[in-house]
Formats: structure tokens, C-alpha cells, sequence
């Protein structure tokens, strides 16, 4: 009961801070919570009568439950108490606990079950858990099961998701997407037939699609797609007001049904395209015509999307662009790999007398030029002591940190991320001298912290520091250059390993992204920084479930940076308490955040990429 105490204290405390709109429905709030707390029920009962175990991750049940609840939802337990929270929120009518603690609870679920729970799983039990999610592979038609669990995991999450969403309504820098000569395109209202088509065809496609490869499809673009476009809808600021029209036929009222005070939304990028697109790929099974059928009428929904004068051209596009991102993910993930094992083999090194340069501090060099640029651009005019004392100190913080946690003969000049926070925030403490609010250093810091992580990254990759474990349930990459830590000193050369630098690279630039939406949206600089933290920590943790240095601790089940992980989720929540704090000036940069960008960047690529390696005093040699 201590963690729900500690949720609804959170929410409690953050009512003032989190200015959206509610929704208030005791009904409705009641039924989800009941819902929730059911599911949480049948998920523990089925890990005990099916698992032989309890529903704790310290006493997993020793067999694998795949019936009851199982067999429908994945993680009903975590699913359940999302729920809960959901519909506590909506009844007690709290913004920010459906906002807020919502969300982070989910997002915490999450990085549990990918941080722990799923390999544990899969080190157990093999890769069996994939079936809780979608379709067998083998031919022939798929179960009513199966077709029954895409509703539960895919259209109905959809349809909450997208509700939700559009509850928020526009924000206030919301920008049209209409351009001034679709005003005058005729509004043809027997499309409308067309248009509304997509709802019955989705509706039903689970239980018309004749095989389990089709409903696959369906089920894991379905998926895709929801991950991609609901964060578009959070993060873009556009918004197409469906366009006025006259009634003149029978159609006038269905159209009107269409058009709500929300409508427009969530336009960019339009998901009845997107729907249409992969509804139409699912159907191109067997004959020619049914495919050019599918297709076709995939066209006519998405052409009815402007006829009907609920979509812009922007939209429809977007649209398309979107379903072709999430058709050929598996194409775009293939590239990504093969680009990053050329740069993870790329090493090259040059000898000046006593010093060695190696090319990867210049990724470290970028990533502190562009963190440097951001902290002084949001610090304003006249601060530039403050963003060099930021700078030193999360070198200094750097070097130490990883001394201490990492450091060894093999490695004496080993840098770690985390230091170089703590080091940044104390380099921030000049700002009391300086007359700047303390809470917009941090902010500043925390705005910066994913684009230099990111950059910083391909340093790793080429370094083979942060590097994975050994892959086996998905694709990886290939360390073959013999200066590589992953081939010297964990002796992984030539075996396909997690690519974790680009997990970590991608997962920075949501969070950067994230962060980047809240300061156009004016929010205080402490729920800046804890919104950085929990999103952070949260990646973080998932993250390093998959790395393989093998100087990291274990302790107690989960490695060492996953406890920190944690702690950063709790220290972020803990900060988006905080009340009184600034905000931070909009985003100009100027000539001398450039200047000032450029030169230290230019000290972190010496003391990441330049070492002396004939010497064995601490911190003379990078590898």
C-alpha cells in the first residue's frame, strides 16, 4: 500500500502544477479502477494456481503462465494497476494524476518488463513470450483467441489512447495546417460514406482476415503505429480545424457527427490514412484483384479525408510518410545497425611523439559543443562563467565518477555520464553569485543532457565502452576492431552484441524531444528537470539491462546504474514538486553560445580522444 499512498501524495502535491484539462466522471472512474483491480486480481491468480509462484519479481513462479488472463493481456498485473490509477484519477477528477502519475506509472511498467522482466523470461523460458502479444506465425487461420487478444492489446488501447489525446485539445502556439488554397477545395458530403468506412473495417478486420501471418501484421502496425504517431500528436503543434460546410443531403448529419470540439486535434499525421494503409497491407493476401481492391479503396479513404474537409493535404501526407516509416521498420532497423557497426570498427588513431589522437573524442567534442550552445542560449546574455564553470565540472565530474565506480589499470581514464551530471549541476552553483534562479541552471542543464548523451554515443559505439551483451532474440551488432573494450576486454569480438549506444542514442532523442515540446509549452524549470529525470531513469533502466561491461555490478538481481536508474525516477518525481521556479527565456541562440560551444567543445575532444599511452599515471591513457 506504500507505493499507492505515495502516488496519490504525488498527485496531491502536483494539482497546481499540472494545468490541462481533467475529466471528471465518478462512473467512469469507478468502472476502470473496478476493471483494473480485477484484472490485477485473475494476473495473480493465474501466476499462482498456473505458475506455482507469487506475483513478486524477487519469487518468480518457476513455470511459464501462458492461460487464464495470460492468454489475453500481457502483464495483466502491470496492466491492471495502470488502470487503477486511470480510473482513480478520472473519479477524484485530478489532472494531474491522469497526466502525470498516469503516464509515469505505464512508462514505468514498461521499463520494468523490458529492463527485467523479459529477460528474465527469456533466460528462462526462451523466446515464448512473443505469443503474448501477436499471432502465431504458422499458416492457416488464426485462432478466435487471437483474434479476440488484438482487440485487447491493440484496438482498444488504441481507441483510450487516442480519446485521451484529443481531450487535451489544442495547444495555445497550435499551428494550422491548412494552406490557403485548400480553403477553396468543394466539400463533397456523400465521401463521408467513405470516410466513416474506416471505423467498421478496423472494427471487424480481426475477425474477417483469413490468416494468422495477415492478423500479425495487422496487429504489430497496429502497434507501431500507435507508438509513433501518439507522440507526434504530443510533440508537434498542429492542428487542423475541420472546415465549415452547408448541409445539403442526408450525409450532412453523419458529418456533423464527425466534427467536435476536439476535431482536428490529432490530425498530423492522420491516422485514418495511416489505419487505411495498413488495413489495405493486411488485405493484400492472395489474388491480385483483392489487393488492388484493398488498395484502392485505402486511396479513396484517404482522398475522402480532404473531400470531407476533415484533413489538410499536410495531414494526408504525413499520413502516408507515416504508414511507410512503420512498413519498412524492419528495413530502416537493418540500416541502422549496419551504420552503426561501420562506426562502431572505425577507429583510427595518430601518433604525435608521446600523444596518441583518436578519432572518437570528436563525437564527444560535438555532443559538449551542442550541450554548451543550448545551457547558454537558456541562461541568457552575460553568462558565460556559469555555462564554463558547467562545463569543468562535468568533466571533473566525469573523470571521477567513473574512477570510482569503473576505474582500473586497464582503464585510467575512463569518463561516466552520471558523473558529469552531478558535476553539472554543481558547476551550477555559481549561479546563486551570478544572480540567476538556480532552478533555470538546472533546467538549462537537464534541456542539454540528452543531445550530448546522444552525441556522445557514437564516441561509445567507436570506443566499445556501454557496449551489449550477447544477442539472440534480436538482431545485433559486430565489434571487430581489435582497440574495441568489447574486443579487449570483454572478448565478445565477432559475436553479435545488443547495440545499446543506439538504444540509448534513440531513446535520448524522444527524451530531448520531450523536453524541448514542455519549454515551448512554458513550463517551470523544476518540472523541466524532473520530467528529465523520470524519462531519463526510465530509459536508462532498460537500457542497461542489455549492456555487457563487465565491470558493472550486480547487486541484488539488477545491475548497478539500474539502481541509479530507479533513484533518478524517484528524484524526478520528487522535483516536479516543486513550486516557484521560472521559467526558462524562449530559444535563441547567439554568436557567442556558438563561440563559447565551439571551445569547449574543443577541451572535451582533448580529454576524450587525446591520451598519452606509454604512460601509466592516472589518467594518461584512454584505453
Amino acid at each position: 500500500m506504500i507505493l499507492p499512498a505515495l502516488l496519490a501524495l504525488w498527485a496531491h502535491v502536483t494539482r497546481a502544477i499540472v494545468r490541462v484539462p481533467a475529466i471528471h466522471d465518478a462512473r467512469s472512474g469507478a468502472a476502470v479502477a473496478a476493471a483494473g483491480a480485477l484484472i490485477v486480481v485473475a494476473g495473480m491468480l493465474a501466476l499462482r494456481r498456473r505458475g506455482g509462484g507469487l506475483p513478486m519479481n524477487a519469487f518468480p513462479p518457476p513455470r511459464f503462465v501462458a492461460g487464464g488472463i495470460y492468454a489475453l493481456v500481457p502483464h495483466p498485473i502491470y496492466g491492471g494497476f495502470v488502470l487503477i490509477c486511470a480510473g482513480t484519477a478520472v473519479y477524484t477528477g485530478s489532472a494531474s494524476g491522469l497526466w502525470l502519475v498516469t503516464p509515469t506509472v505505464a512508462l514505468g511498467c514498461a521499463a520494468l518488463v523490458l529492463g527485467y522482466e523479459l529477460p528474465d523470461l527469456r533466460r528462462r523460458f526462451g523466446n515464448v513470450t512473443s505469443s503474448a502479444w501477436f499471432p502465431a506465425l504458422w499458416p492457416g487461420a488464426p485462432t478466435l483467441l487471437e483474434r479476440f487478444r488484438v482487440y485487447c492489446v491493440v484496438l482498444v488501447p488504441w481507441l483510450v489512447g487516442f480519446e485521451l489525446i484529443g481531450h487535451l485539445g489544442p495547444d495555445a502556439d497550435s499551428v494550422s495546417t491548412w494552406l490557403l488554397f485548400e480553403k477553396r477545395f468543394p466539400i463533397i458530403e456523400a465521401t463521408e460514406l467513405i470516410y466513416a468506412s474506416i471505423y467498421v473495417v478496423v472494427l471487424f478486420l480481426p475477425l474477417l482476415v483469413r490468416s494468422a501471418a495477415a492478423l500479425r501484421l495487422f496487429a504489430m502496425r497496429g502497434l507501431a503505429a500507435m507508438a509513433l504517431i501518439f507522440p507526434l500528436y504530443l510533440l508537434l503543434p498542429f492542428y487542423a480545424a475541420p472546415r465549415p460546410f452547408n448541409p445539403a443531403s442526408v450525409f450532412a448529419l453523419l458529418m456533423k457527427l464527425e466534427r467536435s470540439p476536439i476535431s482536428g486535434v490529432e490530425a498530423f499525421p492522420s491516422f485514418h490514412v495511416a489505419w487505411a494503409c495498413i488495413v489495405a497491407s493486411a488485405l493484400s493476401e492472395g489474388s491480385r484483384w483483392k489487393r488492388a481492391v484493398a488498395w484502392l479503396w485505402a486511396i479513396l479513404v484517404a482522398a475522402s479525408c480532404a473531400t470531407t474537409g476533415m484533413h489538410s493535404l499536410a495531414d494526408i501526407a504525413a499520413g502516408f510518410a507515416a504508414y511507410l516509416l512503420i512498413a519498412n521498420l524492419p528495413s530502416i532497423w537493418r540500416a541502422i545497425l549496419h551504420a552503426s557497426q561501420r562506426i562502431a570498427n572505425s577507429w583510427k588513431e595518430w601518433r604525435v611523439g608521446p600523444v596518441r589522437i583518436i578519432n572518437h573524442g570528436g563525437y564527444a567534442g560535438a555532443g559538449a559543443a551542442a550541450g554548451i550552445v543550448i545551457i547558454d542560449t537558456l541562461l541568457g546574455p552575460g553568462r558565460i562563467l556559469l555555462s564554463v564553470s558547467i562545463c569543468l565540472c562535468s568533466l571533473i565530474g566525469a573523470a571521477l565518477w567513473a574512477q570510482w565506480v569503473e576505474g582500473s589499470p586497464a582503464l585510467l581514464r575512463p569518463l561516466g555520464f552520471y558523473g558529469g551530471m552531478i558535476g553539472a549541476i554543481a558547476g551550477s552553483i555559481p549561479a546563486f553569485i551570478l544572480h540567476v534562479d538556480l532552478w533555470s541552471a538546472f533546467a538549462a542543464v537537464c534541456v542539454a543532457a540528452p543531445w550530448i548523451q546522444a552525441l556522445g554515443r557514437l564516441r561509445c559505439l567507436v570506443q566499445g565502452c556501454c557496449h551489449g551483451h550477447a544477442a539472440e532474440a534480436v538482431p545485433g551488432i559486430r565489434y571487430t576492431h581489435p582497440r574495441s573494450r568489447v574486443c579487449r576486454l570483454a572478448h565478445l569480438a565477432g559475436v553479435p552484441v545488443h547495440a545499446t549506444p543506439v538504444y540509448s542514442i534513440l531513446w535520448n532523442f524522444v527524451v530531448g524531444a520531450a523536453l524541448i515540446r514542455l519549454l515551448q509549452l512554458g513550463v517551470s524549470a523544476a518540472f523541466l528537470c524532473g520530467i528529465y529525470f523520470v524519462l531519463s531513469g526510465c530509459g536508462r533502466f532498460v537500457e542497461e539491462a542489455y549492456r555487457g561491461e563487465p565491470q558493472t555490478r550486480v547487486i541484488a538481481g539488477l545491475r548497478f546504474y539500474q539502481w541509479i536508474a530507479m533513484a533518478c525516477v524517484v528524484v524526478g518525481a520528487a522535483i516536479t514538486c516543486g513550486r516557484g521556479s521560472t521559467n526558462l527565456p524562449a530559444f535563441a541562440v547567439r554568436p557567442s553560445s556558438i563561440l563559447l560551444g565551439l571551445a569547449c567543445g574543443a577541451l572535451t575532444w582533448f580529454i576524450s580522444g587525446v591520451d598519452f599511452p606509454e604512460s601509466n599515471r592516472r589518467f594518461a591513457r584512454l584505453t
